[in-house]
C-alpha cells in the first residue's frame, strides 16, 4: 500500500514546497499521525482500497457548493458536480429558509435561493444521495470608495474612564473622534474573543490569538457605568469598585487579571441583585433564542470552568464530552452561573452593537473591522464544546522557510475538513455569523487556512508537521454567503508563505488582501526594488505596519533592531537595516514625498503615509501608536517572558502611556491624520469612486 497514496485521498499533502523549485517530503510519521487524526489507521492493508471504493462508489460529496450569478462575463456556469452526476438525475433541495421540498434543481438555467439547503439527489436505477448544497454569491461585498482608518489594539487604548485597559466604549469614543474629526472610515481591531479562564492562583493568556472561543466576545471588554442595571447597584459595591479602579491606575503594563477581578465583582452584585426591566428581559430572552446550544455549551464550559479549572482535559472523565448525561446533571446543578455568563455574553454583544453604531453615526462607511483568530486554545471552551469536529492530538503552525528554520508551532488544535464537510460547515457558519453581527467588515487572519493548515503531531517538533487540505470552495462559499447576508467586507491576511493560486483565487471572489509597505519589494529582482506605488494591489488594505511588527517610527529610527539584539533575536545586522530604511527615505524623498528631510523622524512617517496614499488601495490602515511614536511593538514574535507581548498600553516616544483623551489632542497625531485630509471625498463631501488610480494632488 503507498502510504503517499492514502494520504492524498484524505487531503493529507505527501509533501511541498518552501520555495519556488523546492520539494520537501513529509515524513512518514506525520502522514501516519495526520490520518490517525481523521480517524484512518494507516497500518491497515485495506485502507487504500477501501477510500478508493467509497470514493468511486459516492453519488455526493458531503457538501457542494452552487456559485449563484455569472462570472466576469456575465455566464452561469453550471456546478461542476453537477456535471459529474449520472444521466437522468433527479435533484431536491429541502429550502433552508421555509424547509419545503422542491424538485427539478437538475434543470438548466435554474438557480437555488442563497443559503445552505438539503440536496437530494436520486438517479434512475434507484440510487439516492444527500448532501448539503451551499447556494452562495461569487463575490464577497467590497468598498465602492477609497477610505483610511486606524488599526487598534483595544486593551491598549486607555481613556481616563477605562478601568486599567481599553473598552467598547473607548473604542466608540475613538471611532466618533476620528471619523468626525478626521473622516476615518473604518476602526481594525485585534480579536475580541473570549480568553480562556486563569486557574487559581495563576495568569490569563494575553494573547488575543488563543482564546477559548472565536464566536462569542470577552465581557472584560465592557464598560461597567454603561451597563443599564449598573445605576441601580448598591453605592457601597459602586463607590468599592471606584476605589480598586484607582489603584488599578494607568500603569506602564496592563493587568488583565486584576482587570476582570474588578469587574467580574461588580457583575456578579449586578446580575444577583438587580432585576432585568420587562423590556430588557425580552431582548436578553431573544438573545438566548437566537444563540440557542451554542451559547449554552459556551456559558457551560465557563461554570464547569470555575469549578474545575480552565483545562478541560483535566476535568473529570464524564465532563469531558458536553454530551454526557453527567455533562447534563452538572450544567441543571450550576444553571445560576451558567445564566450568569450567558448574561455576560448578552450584554458584551450589546456594547459591540452600540460601538458599530456610534461609528456609523459618525459617518464612518464601514465602521469595526472585527479580526478572526485563526484557531483557539485546546482546552478552551470551543474546544470542548466541538470537539468531535477537532483533530484531537494535532496542533497547527507552520513549516520551516526562510524567515524561520525551525518553524513554528501555534499551538492551536485544527478543525478536521471530513467533520466540517459532514455539517455542512455548521460550526464556521456560527461563528461567521456571530462575528459579522456589528461589523462593517471581518479579517480573516492567515487566511491562507481556507485552503490548508501545517498540522503538527502532539509532542513533535514543527519541522515533522504536513499539510492537510480544505475544501477551500466550500469554506469561501460558506464565507461569502454570510458577508451577503451582513453586507460585510471581507478581509484576509495573506502575508508570509502563500500556495500559488490562493492570492488570485481570493482576489476572483472579491476577498481583500493585505499588503504591508516593507514587504513591498520585487524579490525576484537584483536588489530587490520597492514595487512602485502604482503597482499596488487595488483590492487589499495598505499599512505600514501590523500587530506583530515594529511600529514605524522604531523601524525608521533602528530601535527595533536595538531591542531584538538586546533580547538575543536577531535576524540581520544595524547596518542592513538602516541600508533598507535609507532606501525607503531615498525613495521618498525622489517622490516628493518627505519634504521636511529625511532627519525628521515625524516627517518620515508622514512620509511612509504619504507613500501609501500614491497605492491604489481600497483601504489604508493606520497603525494608532503611529499617531503618538510610539517605539514598542505590541507583540514580538518568539518570544514570551522575555517581553510584556499584548500588556504594553499605547505610549509616546519616551514610552509614557498616552490615554485616548491625549492622544486626541496630540499634535502630532493630528499632523499625521492630516496626510488624509480630503482622502477619498471630493469637494461636494460625497465618496470618491474607485474608478482609477489615486488622485495625486492627495499627497
Amino acid at each position: 500500500m503507498s502510504l503517499a497514496r492514502l494520504a492524498e485521498l484524505y487531503g493529507v499533502a505527501p509533501s511541498y514546497s518552501p520555495a519556488p523549485g523546492q520539494t520537501v517530503r513529509a515524513s512518514d510519521a506525520a502522514l501516519t499521525a495526520a490520518l490517525a487524526a481523521l480517524g484512518v489507521d494507516a497500518a491497515d492493508p485495506d485502507a487504500l482500497a477501501a477510500r478508493e471504493a467509497e470514493l468511486a462508489g459516492r453519488l455526493l460529496p458531503p457538501t457542494v457548493v452552487w456559485w449563484l450569478g455569472g462570472d466576469e462575463d456575465g455566464d452561469r456556469a453550471r456546478p461542476g458536480w453537477l456535471a459529474e452526476l449520472p444521466e437522468g438525475v433527479r435533484l431536491f433541495l429541502t429550502l433552508e429558509s421555509q424547509g419545503e421540498r422542491v424538485g427539478g434543481w437538475e434543470t438548466p438555467g435554474r438557480e437555488p435561493p442563497p443559503g445552505v439547503h438539503r440536496l437530494t439527489a436520486e438517479t434512475p436505477d434507484g440510487r439516492t444521495a444527500e448532501a448539503h448544497l451551499v447556494a452562495a454569491p461569487r463575490k464577497a461585498p467590497r468598498p465602492a470608495a477609497r477610505t483610511h482608518g486606524l488599526l487598534v489594539q483595544l486593551y491598549s487604548l486607555l481613556s481616563t474612564r477605562s478601568w486599567g485597559m481599553g473598552d467598547l466604549a473607548d473604542l466608540a469614543d475613538l471611532a466618533a473622534w476620528s471619523a468626525r474629526t478626521h473622516g476615518t472610515g473604518f476602526l481594525q481591531v485585534n480579536p475580541l474573543h473570549a480568553a480562556v479562564p486563569a486557574a487559581p492562583g495563576g495568569t490569563t493568556d494575553p494573547s488575543p490569538y488563543r482564546p477559548s472561543s472565536r464566536r462569542f466576545p470577552d465581557p472584560v471588554h465592557l464598560r461597567i457605568e454603561d451597563i443599564p442595571e449598573y445605576a441601580y447597584v448598591p453605592a457601597r459595591t459602586r463607590e468599592a469598585a471606584m476605589l480598586r479602579e484607582e489603584v488599578l491606575g494607568k500603569g506602564e503594563l496592563i493587568d488583565r487579571d486584576a482587570v476582570w477581578a474588578l469587574k467580574r465583582d461588580v457583575l456578579e452584585t449586578l446580575v444577583r441583585d438587580v432585576p432585568l426591566t420587562p423590556g430588557r428581559r425580552a431582548a436578553y430572552c431573544d438573545y438566548l433564542a437566537e444563540q440557542g446550544a451554542a451559547l449554552e455549551d459556551h456559558a457551560t464550559y465557563q461554570a464547569l470552568a470555575e469549578r474545575h479549572g480552565p483545562e478541560w482535559h483535566t476535568w473529570p472523565a464524564p465532563l469531558r464530552d458536553p454530551h454526557s448525561p453527567e455533562t447534563a446533571r452538572a450544567r441543571q446543578e450550576s444553571m445560576d452561573r451558567v445564566d450568569f455568563h450567558c448574561r455576560l455574553a448578552w450584554l458584551t454583544d450589546t456594547q459591540l452593537a452600540a460601538a458599530q453604531r456610534t461609528a456609523r453615526e459618525a459617518g464612518m462607511p464601514i465602521g469595526l473591522v472585527h479580526d478572526l483568530a485563526v484557531g483557539v486554545h485546546p482546552g478552551g471552551a470551543d474546544a470542548w464544546a466541538q470537539r468531535d469536529v477537532f483533530a484531537q492530538g494535532m496542533s497547527v503552525g507552520a513549516p520551516p522557510d526562510a524567515f524561520n528554520a525551525r518553524g513554528q508551532d501555534w499551538g492551536l488544535p485544527p478543525w478536521r475538513p471530513d467533520r466540517l464537510a459532514a455539517t455542512g460547515y455548521a460550526p464556521f457558519r456560527g461563528l461567521l455569523r456571530h462575528l459579522m453581527r456589528h461589523a462593517g467588515a471581518v479579517r480573516i487572519d492567515h487566511v491562507m487556512g481556507l485552503f490548508r493548515l501545517w498540522w503538527v503531531p502532539a509532542g513533535e517538533a514543527p519541522t515533522e508537521g504536513c499539510y492537510v487540505h480544505y475544501d477551500a470552495e466550500a469554506m469561501l462559499a460558506v464565507l461569502l454567503l454570510e458577508a451577503a447576508r451582513s453586507g460585510t467586507y471581507v478581509i484576509g491576511e495573506d502575508l508570509g508563505t502563500v500556495e500559488p493560486g490562493v492570492r488570485e483565487t481570493l482576489r476572483e471572489h472579491g476577498v481583500l488582501g493585505t499588503s504591508v509597505l516593507w514587504f513591498e519589494r520585487d524579490w525576484e529582482a537584483p536588489g530587490q526594488p520597492a514595487v512602485p506605488a502604482e503597482q499596488w494591489r487595488t483590492d487589499c488594505v495598505a499599512t505600514a505596519t501590523t500587530h506583530d511588527l515594529p511600529s514605524t517610527a522604531a523601524r525608521l529610527t533602528g530601535d527595533d533592531v536595538r531591542l531584538r539584539e538586546r533580547l538575543g533575536l536577531s535576524t540581520g545586522t544595524a547596518a542592513e537595516a538602516a541600508a533598507e530604511v535609507a532606501d525607503w527615505l531615498g525613495l521618498f524623498a525622489r517622490l516628493g514625498l518627505l519634504p521636511g528631510g529625511s532627519q525628521d523622524e515625524e516627517e518620515a512617517v508622514r512620509a511612509v503615509h504619504r507613500f501609501l496614499l500614491r497605492t491604489p488601495a481600497r483601504m489604508i490602515g493606520v497603525w494608532l501608536p503611529d499617531l503618538v511614536g510610539d517605539r514598542r511593538p505590541q507583540n514580538l514574535p518568539g518570544t514570551w517572558d522575555e517581553y510584556p507581548n499584548w500588556r504594553l498600553p499605547v505610549a509616546d516616544a519616551a514610552g509614557h502611556p498616552v490615554t485616548l483623551e491625549d492622544l486626541a489632542a496630540s499634535p502630532r497625531a493630528h499632523a499625521l491624520l492630516d496626510v488624509f485630509r480630503g482622502f477619498g471625498r471630493a469637494d461636494d463631501g460625497t465618496d470618491v469612486p474607485l474608478t482609477g488610480p489615486p488622485d495625486a494632488r492627495l499627497v
